[in-house]
């Protein structure tokens, strides 16, 4: 398999935390999703990329969304399946759902979508406490704003827990224009879990600047879309307004506008971390309403499903966190191992740091100056 090394480096906000001993030391976490989606990924590929996160020192792991593939049943054994692999991780285990767990489930005649979501409601996070073998206990919200087959039910899969100075945030947002397309769009069910959505989120931002926290990191399913410039990967939207421009119903931009107005009064770093369509990606495609970049911001999105390969091909994405430094993440995706082994050769390499750091990026990466960037290039792992 091949290893490819990306280097960029990007400015970040000038805030620095406290970094005395106030405990902020650095950590891993580790970041997947869109998985399984085949026979051989669930049971070769999913197990020893799970053995090979647990060789791995991950404080806790984020699974975000999507057990199985979008065409394939919702029967209890994707979601017991599910469970067993995420009690299997050594460290703490978070997981959101995603459409293809409730919102696509109707595709299959005699499924309600919204029984789905409630089954996992009650698999998934029936406790205050994650999964894993070392679970952590989180806040939920708890407050009865979202909508299940009998009526309001707490949003009890959306979570918050703020670990050495950075706060974490899981939102139930999805793909499918957010159930709002589809076999069976469900627009009562959408417009209480948005607002319950905006209002957990909003709350996080708040909670942060209480904690002081030197970065807040969302993790949801969907790709909402940011800009005009892919339509192969998510919904196309004007980035200035975030108005949807491909006549699609929009589930998207009232969440985009309130997120945008909480990164600006932030100004500290924000991670948007999602799975969805498969591709990864480390970039900053949010704009404010004048159209100048948002330059706190990063979208990070998981590797996801690629059976197209004709092979067994997943990946997990290692995550480096340090809420004393001004670099304040470090992304490397680690390719699957055939047998489970002691590492994990990096397919993929970014910092977020800022540019008078680069220079002592390149030493870490092992080359001597810039025109040694020129071996380095970015591409789609095939």
């Amino acid at each position: 398999m091949l290893a490819v090394a990306v280097i960029v480096a990007v400015a970040v906000s000038t805030y620095r935390a406290n970094a005395g001993g106030d405990g902020r030391h650095p950590y891993a976490i580790g970041l997947w999703g869109d998985l399984p989606y085949s026979s051989i990924q669930a049971t070769v590929g999913v197990p020893n990329l799970i053995a090979d996160m647990n060789s791995q020192t991950l404080t806790f792991t984020v699974h975000d969304g999507d057990l199985k593939s979008g065409s394939s049943e919702c029967t209890d054994t994707v979601y017991t399946q599910g469970l067993g692999y995420l009690n299997s991780l050594n460290g703490a285990a978070m997981f959101t759902p995603g459409d293809n767990d409730w919102v696509d489930c109707d595709r299959t005649a005699g499924y309600n979508s919204l029984a789905q979501l409630d089954k996992e409601r009650k698999l998934f996070f029936a406790t205050q406490y994650s999964l894993g073998q070392h679970p952590m206990k989180l806040e939920v919200q708890s407050t009865p704003l979202c909508l299940g087959v009998n009526g309001q039910v707490p949003c009890v899969e959306n979570r918050r827990w703020t670990y050495r100075g950075v706060t974490y945030v899981t939102l139930n947002i999805q793909g499918s224009c957010n159930n709002l397309c589809d076999v069976a769009p469900d627009s009562n069910e959408y417009a209480a879990r948005n607002a319950a959505n905006i209002a957990w989120m909003q709350d996080t931002f708040a909670q942060a600047k209480t904690l002081n926290s030197a970065a807040v990191m969302i993790i949801a399913q969907a790709d909402p879309g940011f800009d005009l410039t892919d339509q192969t990967r998510g919904p196309l939207r004007d980035p200035k307004t975030l108005a949807e421009t491909d006549g699609l119903p929009d589930g998207f931009q009232e969440f985009l506008v309130a997120l945008r107005d909480q990164v600006v009064a932030f100004q500290r770093p924000v991670a948007y971390v999602h799975g969805d369509s498969h591709y990864l990606r480390i970039d900053k495609p949010f704009l404010n309403a004048a159209g100048q970049r948002l330059e706190n911001f990063t979208r990070v999105e998981t590797f996801g499903d690629h059976q197209e390969n004709g092979t067994n091909d997943v990946h997990w994405l290692k995550v480096l966190v340090d809420a004393r430094s001004r670099e304040g993440l470090c992304l490397s995706g680690t390719d699957r191992p055939r047998k489970p082994r002691s590492s994990s050769r990096p397919v993929v390499f970014f910092r977020i740091t800022t540019v008078p750091h680069f220079s002592r990026l390149l030493r870490e990466m092992g080359l001597p100056s810039l025109r040694g960037l020129s071996t380095l290039y970015d591409r789609r792992m095939l």
